[in-house]
């Protein structure tokens, strides 16, 4: 926990780098891309005066801005473009709001509980969105039509199940991403970071590349979740021996 007084944008952003969680075992473009973009935004947060909550209601207005294109809006490169710029941008600042709060020392369970409601709501809605816009949008067979109808249930049940895995660890147990291996973890976990479905989404208007990278992602998320699940569930249950 780091109390600023940094008055300058430069200081702001020299302060928030010593108040940085972890980044042991976060996915690859989360890890290398949105903290970094996260701490100039929070930086930018600090300066404005800006509390952690008002971050999270900035992000969560990019983000299901982008989520109701996707739904709303008949696919074009245009279209696309600003899609993945609005969720990007809105996944940036869900990572400002917590790097803020860290740097001012206003950490808050209710912040807390705000921050993870509006992630498991764009855990979810995000897909169902795509599926609204296959359906209406997209001249694919209907079997492709799953392919959301299952993405949202396992990339929900990732989510939830890392979050209820982090709250019942006690202190000093790892967490659910700790591993000797870092980068190469960051690598494998490539599938389910919300930035890179981001970038996917640039290919909406071109349903066959959407629909291949979106397929990749699905299988390489199952795939991780289907891994991850046992082993938490292990270390949960050696925590009580």
């Amino acid at each position: 926990m780091v109390e600023a007084t940094a008055s300058s944008f430069t200081e702001s952003v020299r302060a928030l780098r010593s108040a940085q969680k972890s980044a042991k075992g976060a996915p690859l473009y989360s890890r290398f891309v949105n903290r970094p973009a996260g701490r100039l935004l929070a930086a930018l947060a600090h300066q404005a005066g800006l509390s952690p909550n008002q971050v999270t209601a900035v992000s969560a207005a990019f983000t299901f801005t982008g989520v109701a294109l996707i739904a709303l809006a008949p696919p074009s490169p245009a279209m696309a473009a600003g899609v993945a710029l609005l969720l990007v941008v809105g996944y940036a600042l869900d990572s400002a709001d917590g790097q803020l709060a860290r740097l001012l020392g206003a950490g808050s369970v209710a912040g807390d509980w705000l921050d993870h409601v509006c992630d498991c709501l764009k855990t979810t809605t995000i897909h169902l969105a795509v599926l609204v816009s296959l359906f209406r949008f997209a001249d694919v067979p209907q079997e492709w039509l799953l392919l959301p109808l299952l993405y949202a249930p396992v990339d929900t049940l990732l989510f939830f199940a890392f979050v209820l895995t982090q709250s019942r660890r006690r202190p000093g147990d790892p967490a659910p991403t700790a591993g000797p291996a870092s980068l190469a973890r960051s690598v494998l976990s490539l599938p389910t970071d919300y930035g890179v479905l981001c970038l996917v989404l640039l290919t909406l208007a071109w349903p066959p590349a959407f629909l291949l990278l979106y397929g990749a992602m699905f299988l390489g998320t199952a795939g991780y979740t289907a891994l991850a699940l046992p082993t938490w569930f292990r270390r949960l249950s050696r925590q009580e021996s």
